[in-house]
């Protein structure tokens, strides 16, 4: 019966023998079987203390550069060959039940921080690529918001202003006339036109009138010569109607019609210039309301972010262009757009025209030159010749004496 009991105990504990064979002697026991099935304090301690250390597991810390230093040395350790104990914070939770082992872990397989990785060399070549790249991020225009100022404006309405100057674009070629209009004409000529204009320029300065009502006027000028014929002497009534329908919807004090009779040397009546300004209105159809040069060129000298001076200069410009019939085939914001480029390139003696103001005008560099040339010619010829009225307006302190300055002649060498 002994010998029963003894040879039944042995074959119990075999199997346990057996696995430890199997696994050989270059690796580490993994328990008993039967012992994990046995609970105890120590086990169960232990365990707690594992799970408690593998919250605040090194690993997971963020590598600064005392930590990156510290897993650097731990690897050096490891690459001469000493070998440790891995901790039980990198075990599964089941105490010291299971061991890892490291006798035969290679530190290769150890991930490396980011910040300990070896990059590989670049050469020089491409180390220029990437700097020239940054450069040209750094260097490249972006178009700016000119509206950001005003958004708490509401008389700029920013909101939709955007809108507005794409209806303007949409609808400035019903306010255009051809440039050929005046061939129709049987008894005045484009010179006679000019001279028109250059003295509503003076009258328009000595009323101390707004930007708004020149332009217009010289607008409805030429749309009403272009479907009226007229008569010789009747065509500083025609501008001196023009200017007073101008005034009523652009100015706040209009002058009374004994006031445009007196400045016109007593040349027509009080009756004459009510019945021109009948014919006129049915003629426009009362088709009053037109974007002008003027409405682009607020716009545009903004986009430029223009000075005092600036301003001025592209005023002085686009009215010498008012004068010359040559300039009726440009649209009327192509005329503003040139005279702010002009304006630009007098004012700071080279070529200026920026992704901003490309972008609000719709005109790049090469669609104004032709436009931009005329009006240097125009500037360097204002203070000569028998038409000199934009001239001496410009000439003023008023103007800060802005027909002064140099025109833009190395435009004019393209």
């Amino acid at each position: 019966m002994k010998d029963s009991h003894e040879c039944s105990n042995s074959n119990a504990i075999e199997p346990a023998v057996f696995q430890a064979r199997k696994v050989g002697p270059n690796r580490r026991a993994l328990g008993v079987i039967n012992q994990n099935m046995i609970p105890n304090k120590r086990a169960v301690s232990e365990r707690n203390e594992v799970l408690d250390k593998k919250q605040v597991d090194p690993v997971h810390r963020p590598i600064t550069r005392r930590f990156a230093a510290k897993i650097a040395s731990t690897q050096k350790v490891k690459a001469e060959g000493t070998n440790k104990r891995s901790n039980l914070t990198n075990s599964n939770g089941f105490g010291e039940c299971i061991f890892v082992d490291d006798e035969h872990k290679l530190v290769e397989d150890q991930p490396v921080p980011m910040a300990l990785e070896k990059t590989e060399p670049r050469n020089e070549s491409d180390q220029m690529d990437e700097v020239e790249m940054e450069m040209e991020d750094m260097m490249e225009e972006h178009v700016l918001d000119i509206d950001i100022s005003d958004a708490n404006d509401p008389l700029a309405v920013a909101e939709y202003v955007e809108d507005l100057y794409a209806y303007y674009r949409k609808v400035e070629s019903t306010g255009c006339v051809s440039p050929d209009y005046m061939a129709e004409q049987f008894d005045i000529n484009e010179r006679m036109r000019a001279i028109l204009i250059d003295w509503l320029i003076e009258v328009h300065d000595k009323f101390d009138l707004v930007h708004e009502t020149l332009f217009l006027t010289v607008n409805l000028i030429d749309r009403f010569l272009e479907k009226q014929s007229v008569v010789r002497k009747k065509l500083q009534l025609v501008g001196l109607v023009a200017m007073l329908l101008a005034c009523k919807y652009e100015e706040v004090s209009v002058p009374v019609v004994g006031d445009l009779i007196l400045i016109s040397d007593r040349a027509y009546t009080k009756k004459e210039v009510l019945e021109m300004e009948k014919l006129m209105v049915n003629t426009l159809k009362f088709n009053i309301s037109v974007p002008t040069a003027y409405v682009f060129i607020r716009r545009f000298l903004k986009a430029a972010q223009a000075d005092r001076k600036l301003e001025l200069l592209a005023f002085f410009l686009v009215e010498l262009s008012l004068v010359e019939y040559a300039m009726l085939k440009f649209p009327p914001s192509q005329l503003a757009a040139a005279a702010v480029y002009t304006a630009q390139c007098a004012t700071y003696g080279f070529k200026q025209w920026s992704k901003t103001c490309e972008w609000h005008t719709n005109y790049s560099e090469d669609q104004l030159l032709e436009c931009s040339s005329l009006m240097v010619d125009f500037h360097k010829k204002a203070g000569t010749g028998k038409l000199t009225g934009a001239h001496r307006k410009y000439c003023t302190s008023k103007f800060i004496f802005t027909a002064k300055c140099e025109p833009a002649s190395f435009l004019l060498e393209n």
